[in-house]
């Protein structure tokens, strides 16, 4: 019997939409919620465990099987169970992949079933409201320490701004949400909720790494971000669908990495500088965040921020490392096909002055960009990234960013 039983959850497995994981969507689940009825990969389960008095959870294959449990199980289904607990979700609420950082996961679970945050939209106020203050821990540009800094992030003024002082009347920094992004770095930051937010001042990027202990704090900043960006763009493309809207409102980084670059004449030594791909704008710094981060190349993740009260401890220690520079040491843009960018695999054969074997050469109209990569994956890495970009289409708003660049002293 407890075979046969076993046997009916793995069938189970065969109806549409039990086939992926019901959170992440990571493809064949090999574990249950039974008292959720929904399919569940290995990743998923761990965060279940988490909310016992919610979730409990048995392996398909491994577990025995009570008849009361496959008929619950027959009876829901990652399809109805999703149609019950994901009935609300705001179009701007971001739905999290097997890719995506621990932190995401967890919350989207928690608010889920944990919260019903989307079976109860009163719920989802922290994030939806279009008005959010607190404090956040926040990199140091000069001595790298993390310092608690107070945030407002305003739809109606269109911004997010951080106090030095939470009784300052005017903030040290306004990043307007037309040019905001915020993503999940906790590898680069050395937290499990950092979050790094890039914005433009006088059309360089700038970025700011901020953090804090509470998890759903920290996803709440975050999906309100991405709220004031949805109804942001709203407003600016009146035509547009959410469908549109939405792969707008934040984005990973195409790649990061060091490599080694050149300067203008391409006769100087080649020098070690990290990247960071942000869709067409490749910047260099001297330094990631911190040393202790993984070496090579670092896959792009959501990022993360925190309201609650409290200032905790001011002056909290930062992690070990030199802070990245607040503002990239050089960008270069990089357009389409169509209008005269390439990237060619290799160098030209008189360089010289590079250590690492596997070369890259960005053509741009005005120039060309020597760069050279430690070791093969990491070349083919960088190359699909560029070459995604080089074969993509500017858009209008593109070119008036390409102008800036060609003009800048």
């Amino acid at each position: 019997m407890a075979k046969e039983r076993r046997r009916a959850v793995l069938e189970l497995l065969q109806r549409p939409g039990n086939a992926h994981c019901a959170d992440c969507g990571a493809p064949d689940p090999d574990w249950a919620s039974y008292t959720l009825g929904v399919f569940i990969c290995l990743s998923c389960s761990g965060i279940h465990r988490n909310i016992p008095q919610v979730s409990k959870v048995k392996s398909v294959r491994l577990d025995t099987w009570e008849e009361p449990q496959v008929e619950f199980m027959a009876s829901r289904g990652n399809s109805a169970a999703r149609a019950v607990f994901e009935s609300r979700v705001p179009p701007f609420y971001y739905r999290p992949s097997a890719s995506d950082c621990q932190l995401l996961r967890e919350q989207w679970i928690r608010a889920k079933y944990e919260r019903q945050e989307f079976t109860h939209p009163e719920r989802q106020e922290p994030y939806s409201a279009g008005y959010r203050e607190g404090f956040l821990w926040k990199r140091g540009r000069d001595n790298g320490q993390f310092l608690s800094r107070k945030f407002v992030l305003t739809e109606r003024e269109g911004a997010l701004k951080y106090f030095n002082r939470s009784d300052a009347k005017e903030p040290k920094a306004v990043m307007k949400i037309e040019h905001l992004n915020a993503t999940f770095q906790p590898a680069k930051i050395g937290h499990p909720h950092g979050l790094q937010v890039t914005y433009l001042k006088d059309n360089s990027t700038r970025n700011i790494f901020v953090y804090h202990e509470d998890g759903k704090e920290m996803v709440d900043w975050f999906n309100a971000l991405r709220a004031a960006r949805f109804h942001y763009l709203q407003v600016a493309f009146p035509g547009a669908s959410d469908a549109d809207l939405v792969p707008k409102l934040s984005r990973n980084y195409l790649q990061e990495g060091y490599m080694e670059k050149t300067g203008p004449k391409q006769t100087e030594g080649f020098r070690k500088r990290w990247f960071t791909m942000d869709d067409r704008r490749l910047m260099y710094f001297k330094d990631p965040l911190v040393r202790t981060a993984a070496p090579g190349l670092l896959g792009g993740r959501r990022g993360c921020l925190r309201d609650g009260g409290g200032r905790g401890r001011p002056g909290a220690a930062a992690q070990p490392g030199r802070p990245q520079d607040a503002f990239a040491r050089g960008e270069v843009f990089i357009g389409s096909r169509e209008s005269g960018y390439t990237v060619l695999d290799g160098l030209p054969p008189s360089t010289q002055g590079h250590h690492w074997p596997h070369g890259i050469t960005i053509v741009t109209p005005e120039r060309r960009f020597l760069l050279a990569c430690e070791t093969e994956p990491e070349q083919r890495a960088w190359m699909e990234a560029f070459r995604k970009v080089v074969d993509r289409p500017m858009l209008p708003q593109e070119y008036a960013v390409e102008a800036h660049f060609k003009h800048k002293p």
